[in-house]
């Protein structure tokens, strides 16, 4: 019988979820609202398929960090994102880091149940729109400059966009202040701005929107 972990921090998210998998016949379903439970729950429960948010609280893509974590203990469970992200150079990245599938939260419930059945297959999942996003973003080489960006950037960068200053960005990502400052100069050389204020403004200019705002 099919176990899913759910890992969200929004409860209608969560119920919404819940109902979703419960219509296509999923008994047991185990709910986090953090990455932190989130993780836990995965070392306890053991599901047969992980359902995981991006941005959690604060933004920072910290579910880039989740998949690439639990990918370094298990290779096989299956990772079904589900996100506002639609951007295609984060798509991608969630890819390359070892989700199964990506659909969006304003996808249609039917969508989301078939993406659910080819995950618990162990069978990857990408909507067309977005499969031809991501294609075409590969054709076109690195023209978005946030291809080169690692992971623990993007979270930095993500952050960034929101105006949060070093200290908050360095507690939401469990790093030091000093951490922070080197990844925003290391981000300023790759992205060819001088200024935070500049950077800021590039990290708007490309970073996905969520629910018709930029990260949140």
């Amino acid at each position: 019988m099919t176990r899913v972990l759910v890992i969200d921090d929004h409860p209608i998210v969560l119920q919404g979820c819940q109902q979703l998998l419960e219509d296509v016949g999923v008994k047991h379903v185990h709910q986090a609202q953090s990455l932190a439970d989130g993780f836990r729950i995965y070392r306890t429960q053991k599901p047969d398929v992980i359902i995981v948010d991006l941005a959690m609280h604060s933004g920072s893509l910290g579910g880039l960090s989740f998949i690439r974590r639990l990918r370094l203990h298990d290779q096989e469970t299956p990772i079904l994102v589900f996100t506002m992200h639609s951007d295609p150079v984060i798509v991608a990245r969630a890819l390359e880091v070892g989700a199964t599938g990506y659909v969006l939260k304003d996808t249609p419930p039917e969508e989301v149940q078939t993406a659910f059945r080819r995950v618990r297959e162990n069978r990857p999942y990408l909507s067309h729109d977005l499969a031809s996003e991501v294609a075409f973003m590969e054709a076109r080489g690195t023209t978005n400059p946030l291809r080169r960006m690692t992971v623990r950037e993007l979270q930095t960068l993500a952050l960034v966009a929101e105006g949060k200053p070093y200290g908050v960005i360095a507690d939401h990502l469990n790093v030091s202040y000093n951490t922070v400052a080197n990844t925003c100069t290391q981000l300023k050389a790759k992205l060819g701005v001088r200024t935070l204020p500049e950077l800021m403004r590039i990290a708007i200019q490309h970073l996905p929107a969520a629910n018709g705002k930029k990260l949140s």
